[in-house]
């Protein structure tokens, strides 16, 4: 199953109705056949499958991702994610073993914000991988929570054990780590549903003209280069609110940026999509760093939560790492009336929230 070529003729021997052609052994492939029938006729390929397997844990991305690899096909042949079946078609569809991989515990030291039996929230540094990839197989925060929560490892998956959400290696700021399964499932649905609030505050270049906007632009891959992301007809739904905190002349922004959705990357790629890249991206941005940034300028916030077990709201902000807090300190002295601007968000209420004010009124206080 690691070509293109087989035809639905080969198939239309082994077709079974959804759910009853799944198969799974340790070491092995999950193999599953599936045939059209006239209620789900017109759909996409990737929501077909995912809403067929869905039970086996095969979400939409996932996918996705089985279809551009070769490892879901229409009728024997290759397809888009996009392709809409019909009646009578058959997909083949099979799931790759995972790599067996040893995680191991590693003493980096994290930055715990808050703790309890069922979630961890951190601080992430600039620079750590979450979890464990190519090229990433040691050092990732990862391995770091398998030392401080020996418990933690098969929760969700080997690789990503406890991992809820992810930050980019060169984003800094909170994340929520699940330490059962059940606080995972609550805090993934959470997700889902949109209610876990996301603030991040970025530097960005150029002079963003509105006060506040809404960037509502499908993320994918990158039709030429296939490690970044880019604002693409045929991505996933992405939605980012911002605000503006300040104006350094034409010469950089700063705002809080507030996620509805969380695609690959998003901030990064929509700021670049209006363009005004992150500071210091050197992905999606200008090669040029003045301010001795030593990645991009673009720190998770805020993160705010119900708990998985009691309820409660649970909100919690973060400061800036040194390296952006020092740039934004050139900056102010640069251009003092930017701390105009920011005296007038604070004052308006345009910031967020009071875990994110907090953080503002400090930068304002000592740069004033």
């Amino acid at each position: 199953m690691n070509t293109c070529s087989r035809t639905a003729q080969a198939l239309s021997q082994q077709v079974r109705s959804p759910g009853e052609g799944l198969h799974k052994a340790p070491g092995t492939p999950i193999t599953l056949v599936l045939r059209v029938d006239e209620t789900h006729g017109g759909e996409r390929l990737d929501v077909f499958v995912a809403k067929m397997a869905s039970g086996e844990g095969l979400s939409r991305t996932r996918a996705q991702g089985l279809i551009e690899e070769g490892n879901i096909r229409l009728n024997g042949l290759c397809a888009k994610p996009s392709t809409k079946v019909k009646p009578g078609d058959v997909i083949d569809v099979t799931v790759p073993p995972p790599e067996e991989w040893d995680v191991a515990p590693e003493e980096i030291p994290i930055d715990v914000v808050y703790e309890d039996a069922d979630v961890l929230v951190i601080n992430k540094a600039r620079g750590m991988v979450v979890h464990p990839a190519a090229g990433h197989w040691q050092g990732t925060l990862v391995n770091a929570i398998l030392a401080h929560c020996p418990d933690l490892a098969g929760i969700g998956g080997e690789v990503r054990p406890g991992i809820v959400h992810r930050l980019d290696k060169g984003t800094t700021g909170l994340m929520v780590v699940a330490k059962n399964d059940g606080a995972l499932k609550s805090l993934q649905d959470q997700i889902k549903a949109r209610k876990v609030k996301r603030v991040y505050i970025a530097l960005c270049v150029g002079e963003v003209r509105n006060d506040a906007g809404t960037v509502d632009a499908p993320i994918g891959r990158h039709p030429v280069h296939r490690k970044k992301m880019a604002v693409v007809p045929t991505g996933r739904s992405a939605v980012t609110d911002y605000e503006v905190l300040a104006r350094f002349s034409a010469d950089f922004t700063l705002l809080l940026a507030k996620l509805r959705t969380g695609r690959t990357h998003q901030i990064r790629v929509h700021m670049a999509h209006l363009g005004h890249p992150v500071a210091g991206d050197p992905v999606y941005g200008r090669v040029r760093n003045d301010l001795g940034l030593e990645g991009q300028a673009l720190h998770a916030l805020v993160l705010g939560f119900d708990h998985p077990v009691t309820g409660e709201r649970l909100e919690f902000s973060a400061p800036l790492p040194r390296d952006f807090e020092e740039a934004l300190g050139l900056l102010f002295r640069k251009y003092p009336s930017a701390l105009d601007d920011l005296r007038a968000a604070l004052s308006a209420g345009l910031c967020g929230n009071d875990k994110a004010r907090e953080v503002l009124r400090h930068i304002l206080g000592r740069f004033s």
